[in-house]
C-alpha cells in the first residue's frame, strides 16, 4: 500500500532529463495526496463537484456525487488518524495498521483484494499520511453491495482477524517498504527534514513510516488497542462518487455500517506550524552523482487562504520551465539541472520547498544565493500580473482536469473526502477556488512575507555525493500508559439486517464494457484521424502517432529519437523557449513530445474554450521546431544528469543494462528502455542530426492522429486541416528498424551491480516472449498474470505476504512490435537476496514445467481481474487516447477490446499453461543490483548460472 503525505517532507520526484517534466511529476504529485484545487480564470468554465451529504447515528459522515459517465461507484473511506497521533515510542502505526486492514477481517479472513478482484474493482489502494489513512476502490456499480460489506466489515469486524502471525508478516512488509524508500538515491532526506523542522514532541517530528525500532516494538496488544480506540464510524467519512444518487447511498450505507458502535471522538491535535525565527543549514552524503538543496519553510496549515496563495506564488517562483527560477538557474546562469517550488498542506501546519539538483562542478553555494536572490526579489517587488494569470490558468486548466476522475488518488471522491475531514465541509474546495481568483500581485507578495520574508526561518539541507551513511534511529520508548476516552453518548447504532456469517454478497450480474465509437477522417497530407467523442470535461486532447521509436535509432546515435522528440517544444516558429512556455500556459494547454520503444507521439491537452490556439501552438511545435544552440546545450546538460541520475537509481540500472543483456549488442531492443542513450551518443548530437531526425521520422502521410475529447468531427477535422493539411516530410524515410527475432539463451547468466551501502537488494530474471502481435499475445499475458502480474500472483504472495522479506514482487511483459522483454522482479531485504532468488527461480521453474500449473480458480480469478475492470479501465480521455493508439501501432481493428475480453473469457486452463512454456528458468538473465559485499557469496552458492560483476553500463568489472 502506498504511503503517501500531505506534502509534509515527501519526495518529489526531481525531473530526470528537463524541467517540463519535474513541472509534470509535480503537477501529478499535487494530484495524488494533498488535493488542493486552485483558481478558475475568469474566462474560464464553471466546473464544480456537486454532493449531497448524510450522517448515520453512529457519527459516520457520508457524501454523494452522482456522475453517471460510467458504471462505476468510487468508494473512499477516511479515517481521521495518521502518524501525527501515535504515542512516543509506537511510531509507525497509522501506517502498520494500513497494512493489517488489508489482511481480511473476521467474516471475510483472508486477503481483502480477493473479493474485489472477483467484482473487477480498479483504482484499489490504501494510503497513510501524517494526519489521515484511506481506503478506496472504484467498482461496478452492480458490485457496490460488495464493497459496502467488505469495507465495513474491516471497520466493524477486524480485531479477530489479527494474530501475532498476521502482525509479523505486515510488519516485515512495512520494513520493506521503508529499505525500499531509504534505498533511493537521495532517500533519507525525509527523515532528516522532519526532524530537523519540528521539535522533538510535535506530531510531525517522526516520519509516516515510523522507524524499525519502535515497529518492532509494537505488540499484539497495542495495536488492537489503537484499532479499538480510533477506527470508529465516528472518525470516519465515506464519500460515493459515480454511477450513484441520494436514495440508494442512504439505503445501503445504513444496511452496511449502521449497527457498527461509534468509538472514542478524537481530540485533534493543536495547529501547530512551529515557525521558525532563525535560517539553518546542515549537509549529508549519499551514492548520488550530483548535489541536491532542500530549502524548507513551515508554513500555514491546511484551509488557511494564505496557503493558497503560497501555492500560487510557488508556482510562479518554481512550478514551470518559465518560472523565477528557471529562468535564472537554468536558462540565464546554467547553475542547476532542474529546480522545482511548491507549497504543501497539511492539517498542523504546511511545508513550503525549494528543490535545485546542482550541475556537476557548480558551487553549491553559488547556487544557494542565487535562489535566495530571486526569492527575496519575488518577495520584495511581488510577481506581476502577467505571471498571476499565466499561473493561475495553468492551475485551474489542472482543476478541470483533475475532476475528470471520480476515484482514485487526486480524484473527485478524494476532493471531497479531504475538505471534509480537514474543513467539516466538503466543499472546502470552492473557497480555494475563491480565493485563487481574487490573488492579486499584492495579495501573493503579503502572503509571501509573512510566511518566507525576513525573520521567518528555513532549513537548507545539501545532499552531496559520498558515502551513504545510514541515519541512526533513537532506541523504542516506552508508551505512556493509555486510557482510552469514554464514548460520546449521542451515538447510537441501527438494527442489524445483514447476515455476516453468509459471506460477503457477490453480484449476479455486471455492467457491459463500453468503448467510444471511432469516428474516421483522413487529412490532406495523408494523415489519418480517429477521433472518439467524450463530452463529460471541457478539454479536447491529441497525441499524434508516428511509427520509428528509439528502437530506430541511427547506429551510433543512441537516445537520438528521444532527445530530438524532447526538444520539440523548446521553442518552436516565432517563440523560443521561454516564450513558448508561456504561451502554453497562458492557454492552460499541456503539450510536448516523446519517443517510445516503437513509436514516437506528439501529445496536446486543449481547454475547450483555447482549442483552436492551442492547435496552432501544437502544429508549431510539430512542423517548425527551432532546435536553437544554446536550447540544444541546456538540454543536453540535464540530459547526461538525468543518465547519470538513472545509474544511481537502482530501477534505473536495471532499466539501462537488462535490455542490452537479454537482446545482445547491436539489436534494436538492446539500447536502455528509457530511451535516454548513453553520455557519450548525447555528446555527439549536432544540431544537424536533430533536423535530420524531425524531417525523416516526423512523416505526416504514414501518421495517425488520435483526438478524444469534448469535440465533433465536423468540429475538429476544420482545425486540423487548417494547420497540418499541407504539412509533408520532404525528407527520406528512416524507415522502422528491422526487428529481428532473439536466440533463446542456452544456460542461465546472473550479472550483479554493486550499489555500496544499499540495505535492499534489487532482483530481476529477464527473457524474451514473441511480439505483441502474435497470435498468442493474450495468453502469454493471461500467464504471466498468475506468476506475478497481480497482487494475488504467486510471487508477490510468496516474497510479500508470506515471507515479508519485499514490499512487492512482480512480472510482465511491456508491449513491442517486435520480441517482448519479459521480467521479473522484487526488491528484497539484503540478507535475503540468495533465498529469494532461490525462491523466483522455484516459483517460475515449477510454473513453466508444468509441476505447479495453472488451476481453474488462478485462471478464472485472472479473468476477472483483466474483464471486469474495463467497464471502469475508460473513465478517463487519455485511458482511451492510449488504447486507441495501441490498436494503430499494432493494426489492431476499432473493436479489439471487446474482442481480447472474449478471447480472455473463453480462455481455459490448458492453454495458461502451454503459454507458461515459453518462460525458460534455464534460459534466465539474473541481474541482482545492491550492496556487492553482501550480495555475491549468496548468489553465487545457488549455481543459478555463471556470474559476472558489471557496472551501470552493463560493462564487466574486473577484479582488483
Amino acid at each position: 500500500m502506498i504511503e503517501r503525505s500531505l506534502f509534509r517532507l515527501e519526495e518529489l520526484p526531481m525531473s530526470v532529463f528537463r524541467p517540463a517534466a519535474l513541472a509534470l511529476a509535480l503537477a501529478t504529485a499535487l494530484s495524488a495526496g494533498a488535493y488542493m484545487p486552485s483558481a478558475v480564470a475568469a474566462n474560464a468554465p464553471a466546473v464544480d463537484i456537486p454532493y449531497e451529504t448524510f450522517t448515520l447515528p453512529n457519527g459516520l459522515r457520508v457524501v454523494v456525487h452522482t456522475d453517471r459517465k460510467a458504471p462505476v461507484v468510487a468508494v473512499n473511506i477516511w479515517y481521521h488518524v495518521g502518524s501525527k497521533d501515535e504515542p512516543a515510542g509506537r511510531t509507525g502505526f497509522a501506517h502498520l495498521f494500513e497494512h493489517l486492514m488489508f489482511n481480511g477481517s473476521e467474516n471475510a479472513p483472508g486477503e481483502f483484494f480477493t473479493p474485489f478482484k472477483a467484482i473487477g474493482a480498479t483504482n484499489q489502494n490504501g494510503t497513510t499520511n501524517s494526519d489521515r489513512t484511506n481506503y478506496f476502490e472504484n467498482v461496478p456499480t452492480t458490485a457496490l453491495d460488495t464493497a459496502l460489506w467488505m469495507e465495513s466489515d474491516r471497520m466493524g469486524h477486524l480485531l479477530g482477524a489479527i494474530d501475532q502471525k498476521t502482525l509479523d508478516e505486515q510488519r516485515g512488509v512495512v520494513q520493506n517498504e521503508k529499505r525500499q524508500g531509504e534505498n533511493q538515491p537521495y532517500g533519507q532526506v525525509w527523515d532528516e527534514l522532519g526532524k530537523i523542522m519540528y521539535p522533538k514532541g510535535h506530531p510531525y517530528h517522526h516520519s509516516t513510516i515510523g522507524s524499525m525500532n519502535d515497529l518492532n516494538a509494537a505488540s499484539l496488544e497495542d495495536v488492537k488497542t489503537w484499532f479499538r480506540t480510533w477506527y470508529g464510524p465516528n472518525n470516519a467519512v465515506l464519500v460515493l462518487a459515480g454511477d450513484i444518487d441520494l436514495a440508494t447511498a442512504k439505503e445501503k450505507v445504513a444496511k452496511y455500517f449502521g449497527d457498527i458502535p461509534a468509538g472514542p471522538s478524537m481530540a485533534q491535535p493543536k495547529v501547530d506550524v512551529a515557525a521558525r525565527t532563525a535560517d539553518s543549514r546542515s549537509e549529508m552524503t549519499d551514492q548520488v552523482p550530483q548535489s541536491r538543496i532542500y530549502r524548507v519553510w513551515n508554513v500555514a496549515e491546511y484551509g488557511q487562504p494564505d496557503l493558497d496563495r503560497l501555492q500560487l506564488l510557488g508556482q510562479i517562483l518554481g512550478g514551470g520551465k518559465s518560472s523565477r527560477l528557471d529562468r535564472r538557474l537554468v536558462h540565464q546562469d546554467k547553475l542547476v539541472d532542474n529546480v522545482s517550488a511548491g507549497a504543501y498542506g497539511s492539517q498542523l501546519g504546511s511545508t513550503f520547498m525549494i528543490t535545485a539538483a546542482v550541475k556537476q562542478g557548480v558551487d553549491v553555494a553559488k547556487v544557494e544565493a542565487a535562489i535566495d536572490e530571486e526569492l527575496k526579489k519575488l518577495l520584495a517587488d511581488g510577481p506581476n500580473a502577467d505571471e498571476v494569470e499565466r499561473n493561475r490558468t495553468a492551475i485551474q486548466a489542472g482543476w478541470i482536469r483533475g475532476v475528470e476522475r471520480i476515484g482514485g488518488f487526486g480524484g473527485k471522491a478524494d476532493a471531497l473526502a479531504e475538505c471534509a475531514v480537514f474543513m467539516g465541509d466538503p466543499g472546502c474546495f470552492r473557497a480555494s477556488l475563491k480565493t485563487l481568483a481574487e490573488a492579486t500581485p499584492a495579495s501573493l507578495r503579503a502572503a509571501g512575507n509573512t510566511w518566507l520574508g525576513a525573520g521567518k526561518g528555513s532549513h537548507t539541507l545539501v545532499v552531496n555525493p559520498g558515502k551513504r551513511v545510514a541515519i541512526a534511529e533513537e532506541p523504542a520508548e516506552t508508551p505512556a500508559p493509555f486510557k482510552a476516552p469514554k464514548v460520546d453518548a449521542k451515538f447510537k447504532t441501527l438494527a442489524s439486517t445483514v447476515d455476516r456469517k453468509a459471506g460477503v454478497p457477490m453480484p449476479s450480474s455486471f455492467p457491459d464494457l463500453k468503448f467510444p465509437q471511432q469516428q474516421h477522417a483522413t487529412l490532406s497530407n495523408g494523415t489519418k484521424v480517429v477521433l472518439a467523442e467524450r463530452h463529460d470535461i471541457p478539454v479536447v486532447q491529441m497525441s499524434y502517432e508516428f511509427r520509428g521509436g528509439y528502437a530506430a535509432d541511427p547506429a551510433g546515435k543512441p537516445g537520438v529519437a528521444s532527445f530530438t522528440m524532447g526538444l520539440l517544444d523548446e521553442g518552436a516558429g516565432d517563440l523560443n523557449a521561454l516564450a513558448f512556455a508561456d504561451r502554453a500556459q497562458s492557454l492552460g494547454a499541456n503539450i510536448g513530445a516523446s519517443a517510445g520503444l516503437d513509436s514516437n507521439s506528439a501529445y496536446l491537452s486543449a481547454l475547450k474554450q483555447n482549442l483552436e490556439p492551442s492547435v496552432t501552438l501544437f502544429a508549431d511545435m510539430l512542423r517548425k521546431p527551432r532546435f536553437e544552440q544554446a536550447d540544444i546545450e541546456r538540454v543536453r546538460g540535464q540530459w547526461i544528469a538525468g543518465i547519470k541520475q538513472e545509474k544511481a537509481n537502482p530501477n534505473g540500472i536495471i532499466q539501462r543494462v537488462v535490455p542490452g543483456l537479454v537482446f545482445g549488442a547491436g539489436h534494436p531492443y538492446a539500447a536502455p528502455r528509457t530511451g535516454s542513450g548513453t553520455e557519450a551518443a548525447i555528446a555527439s548530437l549536432t544540431r544537424a542530426d536533430l533536423e535530420a531526425y524531425h524531417a525523416n521520422a516526423l512523416r505526416p502521410q504514414d501518421a495517425t492522429l488520435v483526438v478524444v475529447g469534448d469535440t465533433t468531427l465536423a468540429e475538429i477535422v476544420p482545425v486540423l486541416e487548417k494547420h497540418f493539411g499541407d504539412w509533408k516530410a520532404a525528407g527520406k524515410a528512416n524507415g522502422t528498424a528491422a526487428i529481428a527475432p532473439v536466440a533463446a539463451a542456452r544456460k542461465p547468466r546472473v550479472f550483479l551491480v554493486d550499489q555500496p551501502g544499499a540495505v535492499q537488494a534489487n532482483i530481476v530474471a529477464a527473457q524474451t516472449l514473441p511480439s505483441s502481435a502474435d497470435p498468442m499475445s493474450v495468453q502469454y499475458d493471461m500467464a504471466n498474470m498468475v506468476i506475478g502480474g497481480d497482487f494475488t500472483a504467486r510471487l508477490n504472495m510468496n516474497l510479500r505476504e508470506e515471507k515479508h522479506w519485499s514490499y512487492g514482487a512482480r512480472s510482465g511483459a511491456g508491449s513491442s512490435v517486435g520480441p517482448r522483454l519479459w521480467t521479473a522482479s522484487a526488491p528484497v531485504q539484503i540478507d535475503k537476496t540468495g533465498e529469494a532468488m532461490a525462491e523466483m527461480h522455484r516459483e517460475i521453474a515449477d510454473f513453466a514445467a508444468g509441476k505447479a500449473p495453472a488451476t481453474a480458480e488462478e485462471v478464472e480469478g485472472m479473468e476477472k481481474v483483466l474483464t471486469l475492470t474495463l467497464p471502469g479501465a475508460y473513465e478517463t480521455a487519455a485511458s482511451v487516447m492510449s488504447t486507441i493508439a495501441s490498436n494503430v501501432l499494432y493494426n489492431r481493428p476499432d473493436d479489439y477490446v471487446f474482442k481480447r475480453k472474449a478471447e480472455i473469457e473463453a480462455m481455459t486452463p490448458a492453454q495458461v499453461n502451454a503459454a507458461a512454456k515459453a518462460l525458460d528458468p534455464s534460459g534466465l538473465t539474473w541481474v541482482v543490483v545492491g550492496d556487492l559485499s553482501k550480495t555475491e557469496a549468496p548468489v553465487r552458492a545457488l549455481n543459478l548460472g555463471e556470474v559476472t560483476v558489471i557496472d551501470a553500463d552493463g560493462k564487466p568489472v574486473s577484479k582488483k
